[in-house]
Formats: C-alpha cells, structure tokens, sequence
C-alpha cells in the first residue's frame, strides 16, 4: 500500500519503457514487506531530473543508457571501480538532516562476476571477452577486479585495441582468435539479440576451446551462442543471470538486505515473458 511513508526508488533511461528494473525490485519489495515503490522515468532533462529526484527524496535510482556517463558530473562521490569504469548504472542518495548526499555506484561488473561464479571463480583465469563498448568496460574492469587476466577482441579492432590498452590486456585481431584457448569467454555484444536472432560474436567452430560461454544478451533468453555452446559441452550462462546479479547489488546498496535472488529471477523470468506474448 502507498502511503506517506513509501520510500522511492526508479530508473531513469531513454527509452525505458521495456526495463526490466521494476518488475524485479517491486518483487523483491514485495517479498520482504518492504514499503517502496519503484518506478521507470523518462527525463526530458538530466540536471533538472536529478535535482528532482534529490528534493523528493529517492533513496535509490537506477541509471541506465544514455545517462551513464553523463550523471557522474552531477554527484558528490562516484565509487572507485565505477570511476575506472567510466560510468554509473546506480544512485545512493543519503540524508543527513537538511542535506543529502548521492553517491554514484556501478553494479553491472558485480552482476557479470557474480555471474560467472556460479559457474567458474574468475580469479586466476583467462577470460575472453568479446566486444568494446560500454558493457564491455564494466564486465572486464569487473574482471580484472577479480584477479581474472583478460584477452579482448572485436570487430573495429581500433576502437577494441583503445579499450585493450585502457583495461592494460591483450588485444586479439580476429585472425587469432583459432589459436586462442580461455577459461570462459563473455559476449557483451548485442549479436544474437532480438530482431537479429541467428547472428554470432565469434565462429561456432571456436566455441569448444571455451569451456564456459556467457552472453550479456538477455532477449532471447537462450541466444544463438549460448544453444551451439549447449551442443558442443559448454557450460553456459544466460544474460538475466547478470541482470539478475546486479540488481540484487543494487538492492542491497539502496536497503541493506540480502536480495531475494529466486523472488527477482521469477519476476524477470515473467516480466521478459510478458514483452513478447
């Protein structure tokens, strides 16, 4: 029941109508008996919205694209892994009387770590990791967090080598990648994602020299890459695991308590059902 004393927590995002965000907090909520809400907003102004969201007392705040990178201007304190990564997918506002506090944080690599570990500790292996963009950083800062030695590869091998160069790993020309042999290897790539369903981030023939295969991609569920790596023996992760991950972070940042991970994975599970029935 909202009522006077419901906290408040959102997304912000353009477009964020299709975010799977509310359906796993407002679960979690729920769950636990929780008075919060969580909504989905859409600024038509960053500063305005968020000075907005300061004065009517958010406690927590997804961030997501195009406003990742942007919000980092407007905080009082970015966490230092979200400083190495360049972006925030995650607000904390803390009052102390008259005054409030947002600190910015970033989830999405404990999402993909966490991710990983139910399946292979990352610390110590060799990971490839597919792709350069903004997914790609929070994924390889997070593993190389882990103690995880990272090669990476992608199509614009200019804009691949920049970012090699940044997180201090190998960069793998395409040429290569049949010599390579990894631990695990993570698509952060939107190849196979709906409408392009039949695409694939590397060539099905090198998916055996990974034992482990994870796609951030999580519409559909079961990407391309993950049902050939399925049918040659590879043990696969699926992309809400890492959504799944993350916001369970998030959660726990914004109310202290342990995430309900089969309460949120259910509601992600009917909440992505319900975008294309």
């Amino acid at each position: 029941m909202i009522n006077g004393h419901t906290q408040l927590f959102g997304i912000i995002g353009d477009p964020v109508e299709h975010s799977l965000s509310p359906a796993m907090h407002n679960a979690a909520l729920a769950h636990l008996g929780l008075n919060g809400v969580y909504v989905p907003m859409r600024p038509t102004d960053l500063t305005t919205a968020f000075h907005g969201l300061r004065s009517l007392g958010f406690i927590g705040v997804s961030v997501t694209v195009p406003f990742k990178v942007a919000i980092m201007d407007l905080l009082d304190a970015v966490d230092p892994v979200a400083s190495k990564i360049g972006a925030v997918n995650t607000l904390v506002f803390e009052r102390t009387g008259a005054s409030t506090r947002c600190t910015g944080h970033n989830t999405d690599w404990l999402g993909s770590n966490r991710a990983l570990a139910e399946v292979i500790d990352p610390a110590g292996r060799t990971i490839l990791l597919i792709g350069a963009g903004g997914a790609a950083r929070a994924v390889g800062f997070g593993l190389l967090e882990a103690g995880a030695s990272v090669l990476l590869t992608n199509r614009t091998e200019a804009k691949g080598r920049k970012l090699a160069d940044q997180m201090g790993c190998p960069f793998v020309p395409a040429t290569e990648l049949p010599q390579v042999r990894a631990d695990a290897l993570i698509n952060t790539t939107s190849a196979g994602m709906t409408p392009r369903i039949d695409d694939m981030p590397i060539a099905p023939e090198l998916l055996p020299h990974f034992p482990v295969i994870m796609d951030i991609v999580y519409a559909p569920l079961e990407t391309r890459l993950l049902r050939e790596a399925i049918a040659c023996g590879c043990r696969a992760i699926d992309g809400l695991t890492m959504l799944q991950h993350q916001g369970a972070a998030q959660f726990t940042l914004w109310t202290g308590n342990e995430a309900p991970h089969p309460v949120m994975r259910q509601a992600l599970l009917a909440a992505l059902n319900g975008l294309h029935s």
